[in-house]
């Protein structure tokens, strides 16, 4: 497992996410959260991501900023009352976050991110994006969000300190999915709370047999 290189400031941030984890933060609308990070964000779209579980036949995943999100705590799915484990089948779950000491990086089939890219100081977006693919063998499931948090950093800054277009994500993530051809990538953009719209699944593989030049977005 290769050590994480960022930048100074991508190292002040971590240090800003593990207070917030630690002691809570303050919303833009002054209010306070004392529990911080605690939503398992990807139970939204548990259907969508099962049915790609599914086609890619994943076993093994990597929660990458993984927040306190429980992959083997009971209630992920509220109907069977099964576990995200056992709602998607998985042999294994592992997480990472480094905003609260866990670091359970390695090779899985799928690494999935949800809600972490925009936390990122911008600098530092391509090396996450490396280092995440170089644990995906098959699968990388990423959902990013394009505005602002109700979140604010220790500093007064807003949470989600890179917000862009999501066409700049796809921009970003197609250009280094070009180092990881036989690498898949679902890309998820959320404009608002629970407003979000998928890129279709690509890897750079396909583009390269493709007979034509042409490459659609």
């Amino acid at each position: 497992m290769s050590a994480l290189k960022v930048s100074k400031k991508g190292r002040e941030l971590i240090k800003m996410y593990e207070k917030m984890a630690r002691a809570g933060y303050e919303r833009v609308d002054q209010q306070r959260v004392d529990v911080a990070f605690s939503d398992f964000e990807l139970r939204a779209y548990r259907a969508q991501i099962a049915s790609i579980f599914n086609q890619y036949s994943i076993s093994t995943i990597l929660d990458y900023g993984c927040g306190g999100s429980d992959w083997r705590a009971s209630g992920f799915d509220e109907v069977s009352d099964q576990s995200a484990v056992e709602y998607f089948g998985l042999q294994n779950a592992y997480r990472y976050e480094p905003a609260r000491d866990i670091d359970e990086r390695r090779q899985v089939d799928c690494v999935v991110s949800f809600d972490v890219l925009e936390h990122i100081f911008i600098a530092d977006v391509p090396a996450v994006l490396r280092d995440m693919f170089s644990y995906a063998s098959k699968l990388m499931i990423l959902n990013v969000a394009c505005y602002p948090a109700a979140a604010k950093l220790p500093n007064g800054e807003n949470a989600h300190i890179t917000v862009r277009h999501p066409v700049w994500w796809k921009g970003m993530v197609d250009c280094i999915s070009i180092e990881y051809p036989t690498t898949s990538v679902c890309l998820i953009c959320s404009v608002g709370w629970r407003k979000s719209s998928m890129f279709p699944v690509w890897n750079a593989n396909k583009w390269q047999k493709g007979k034509s030049f042409v490459v659609e977005m």
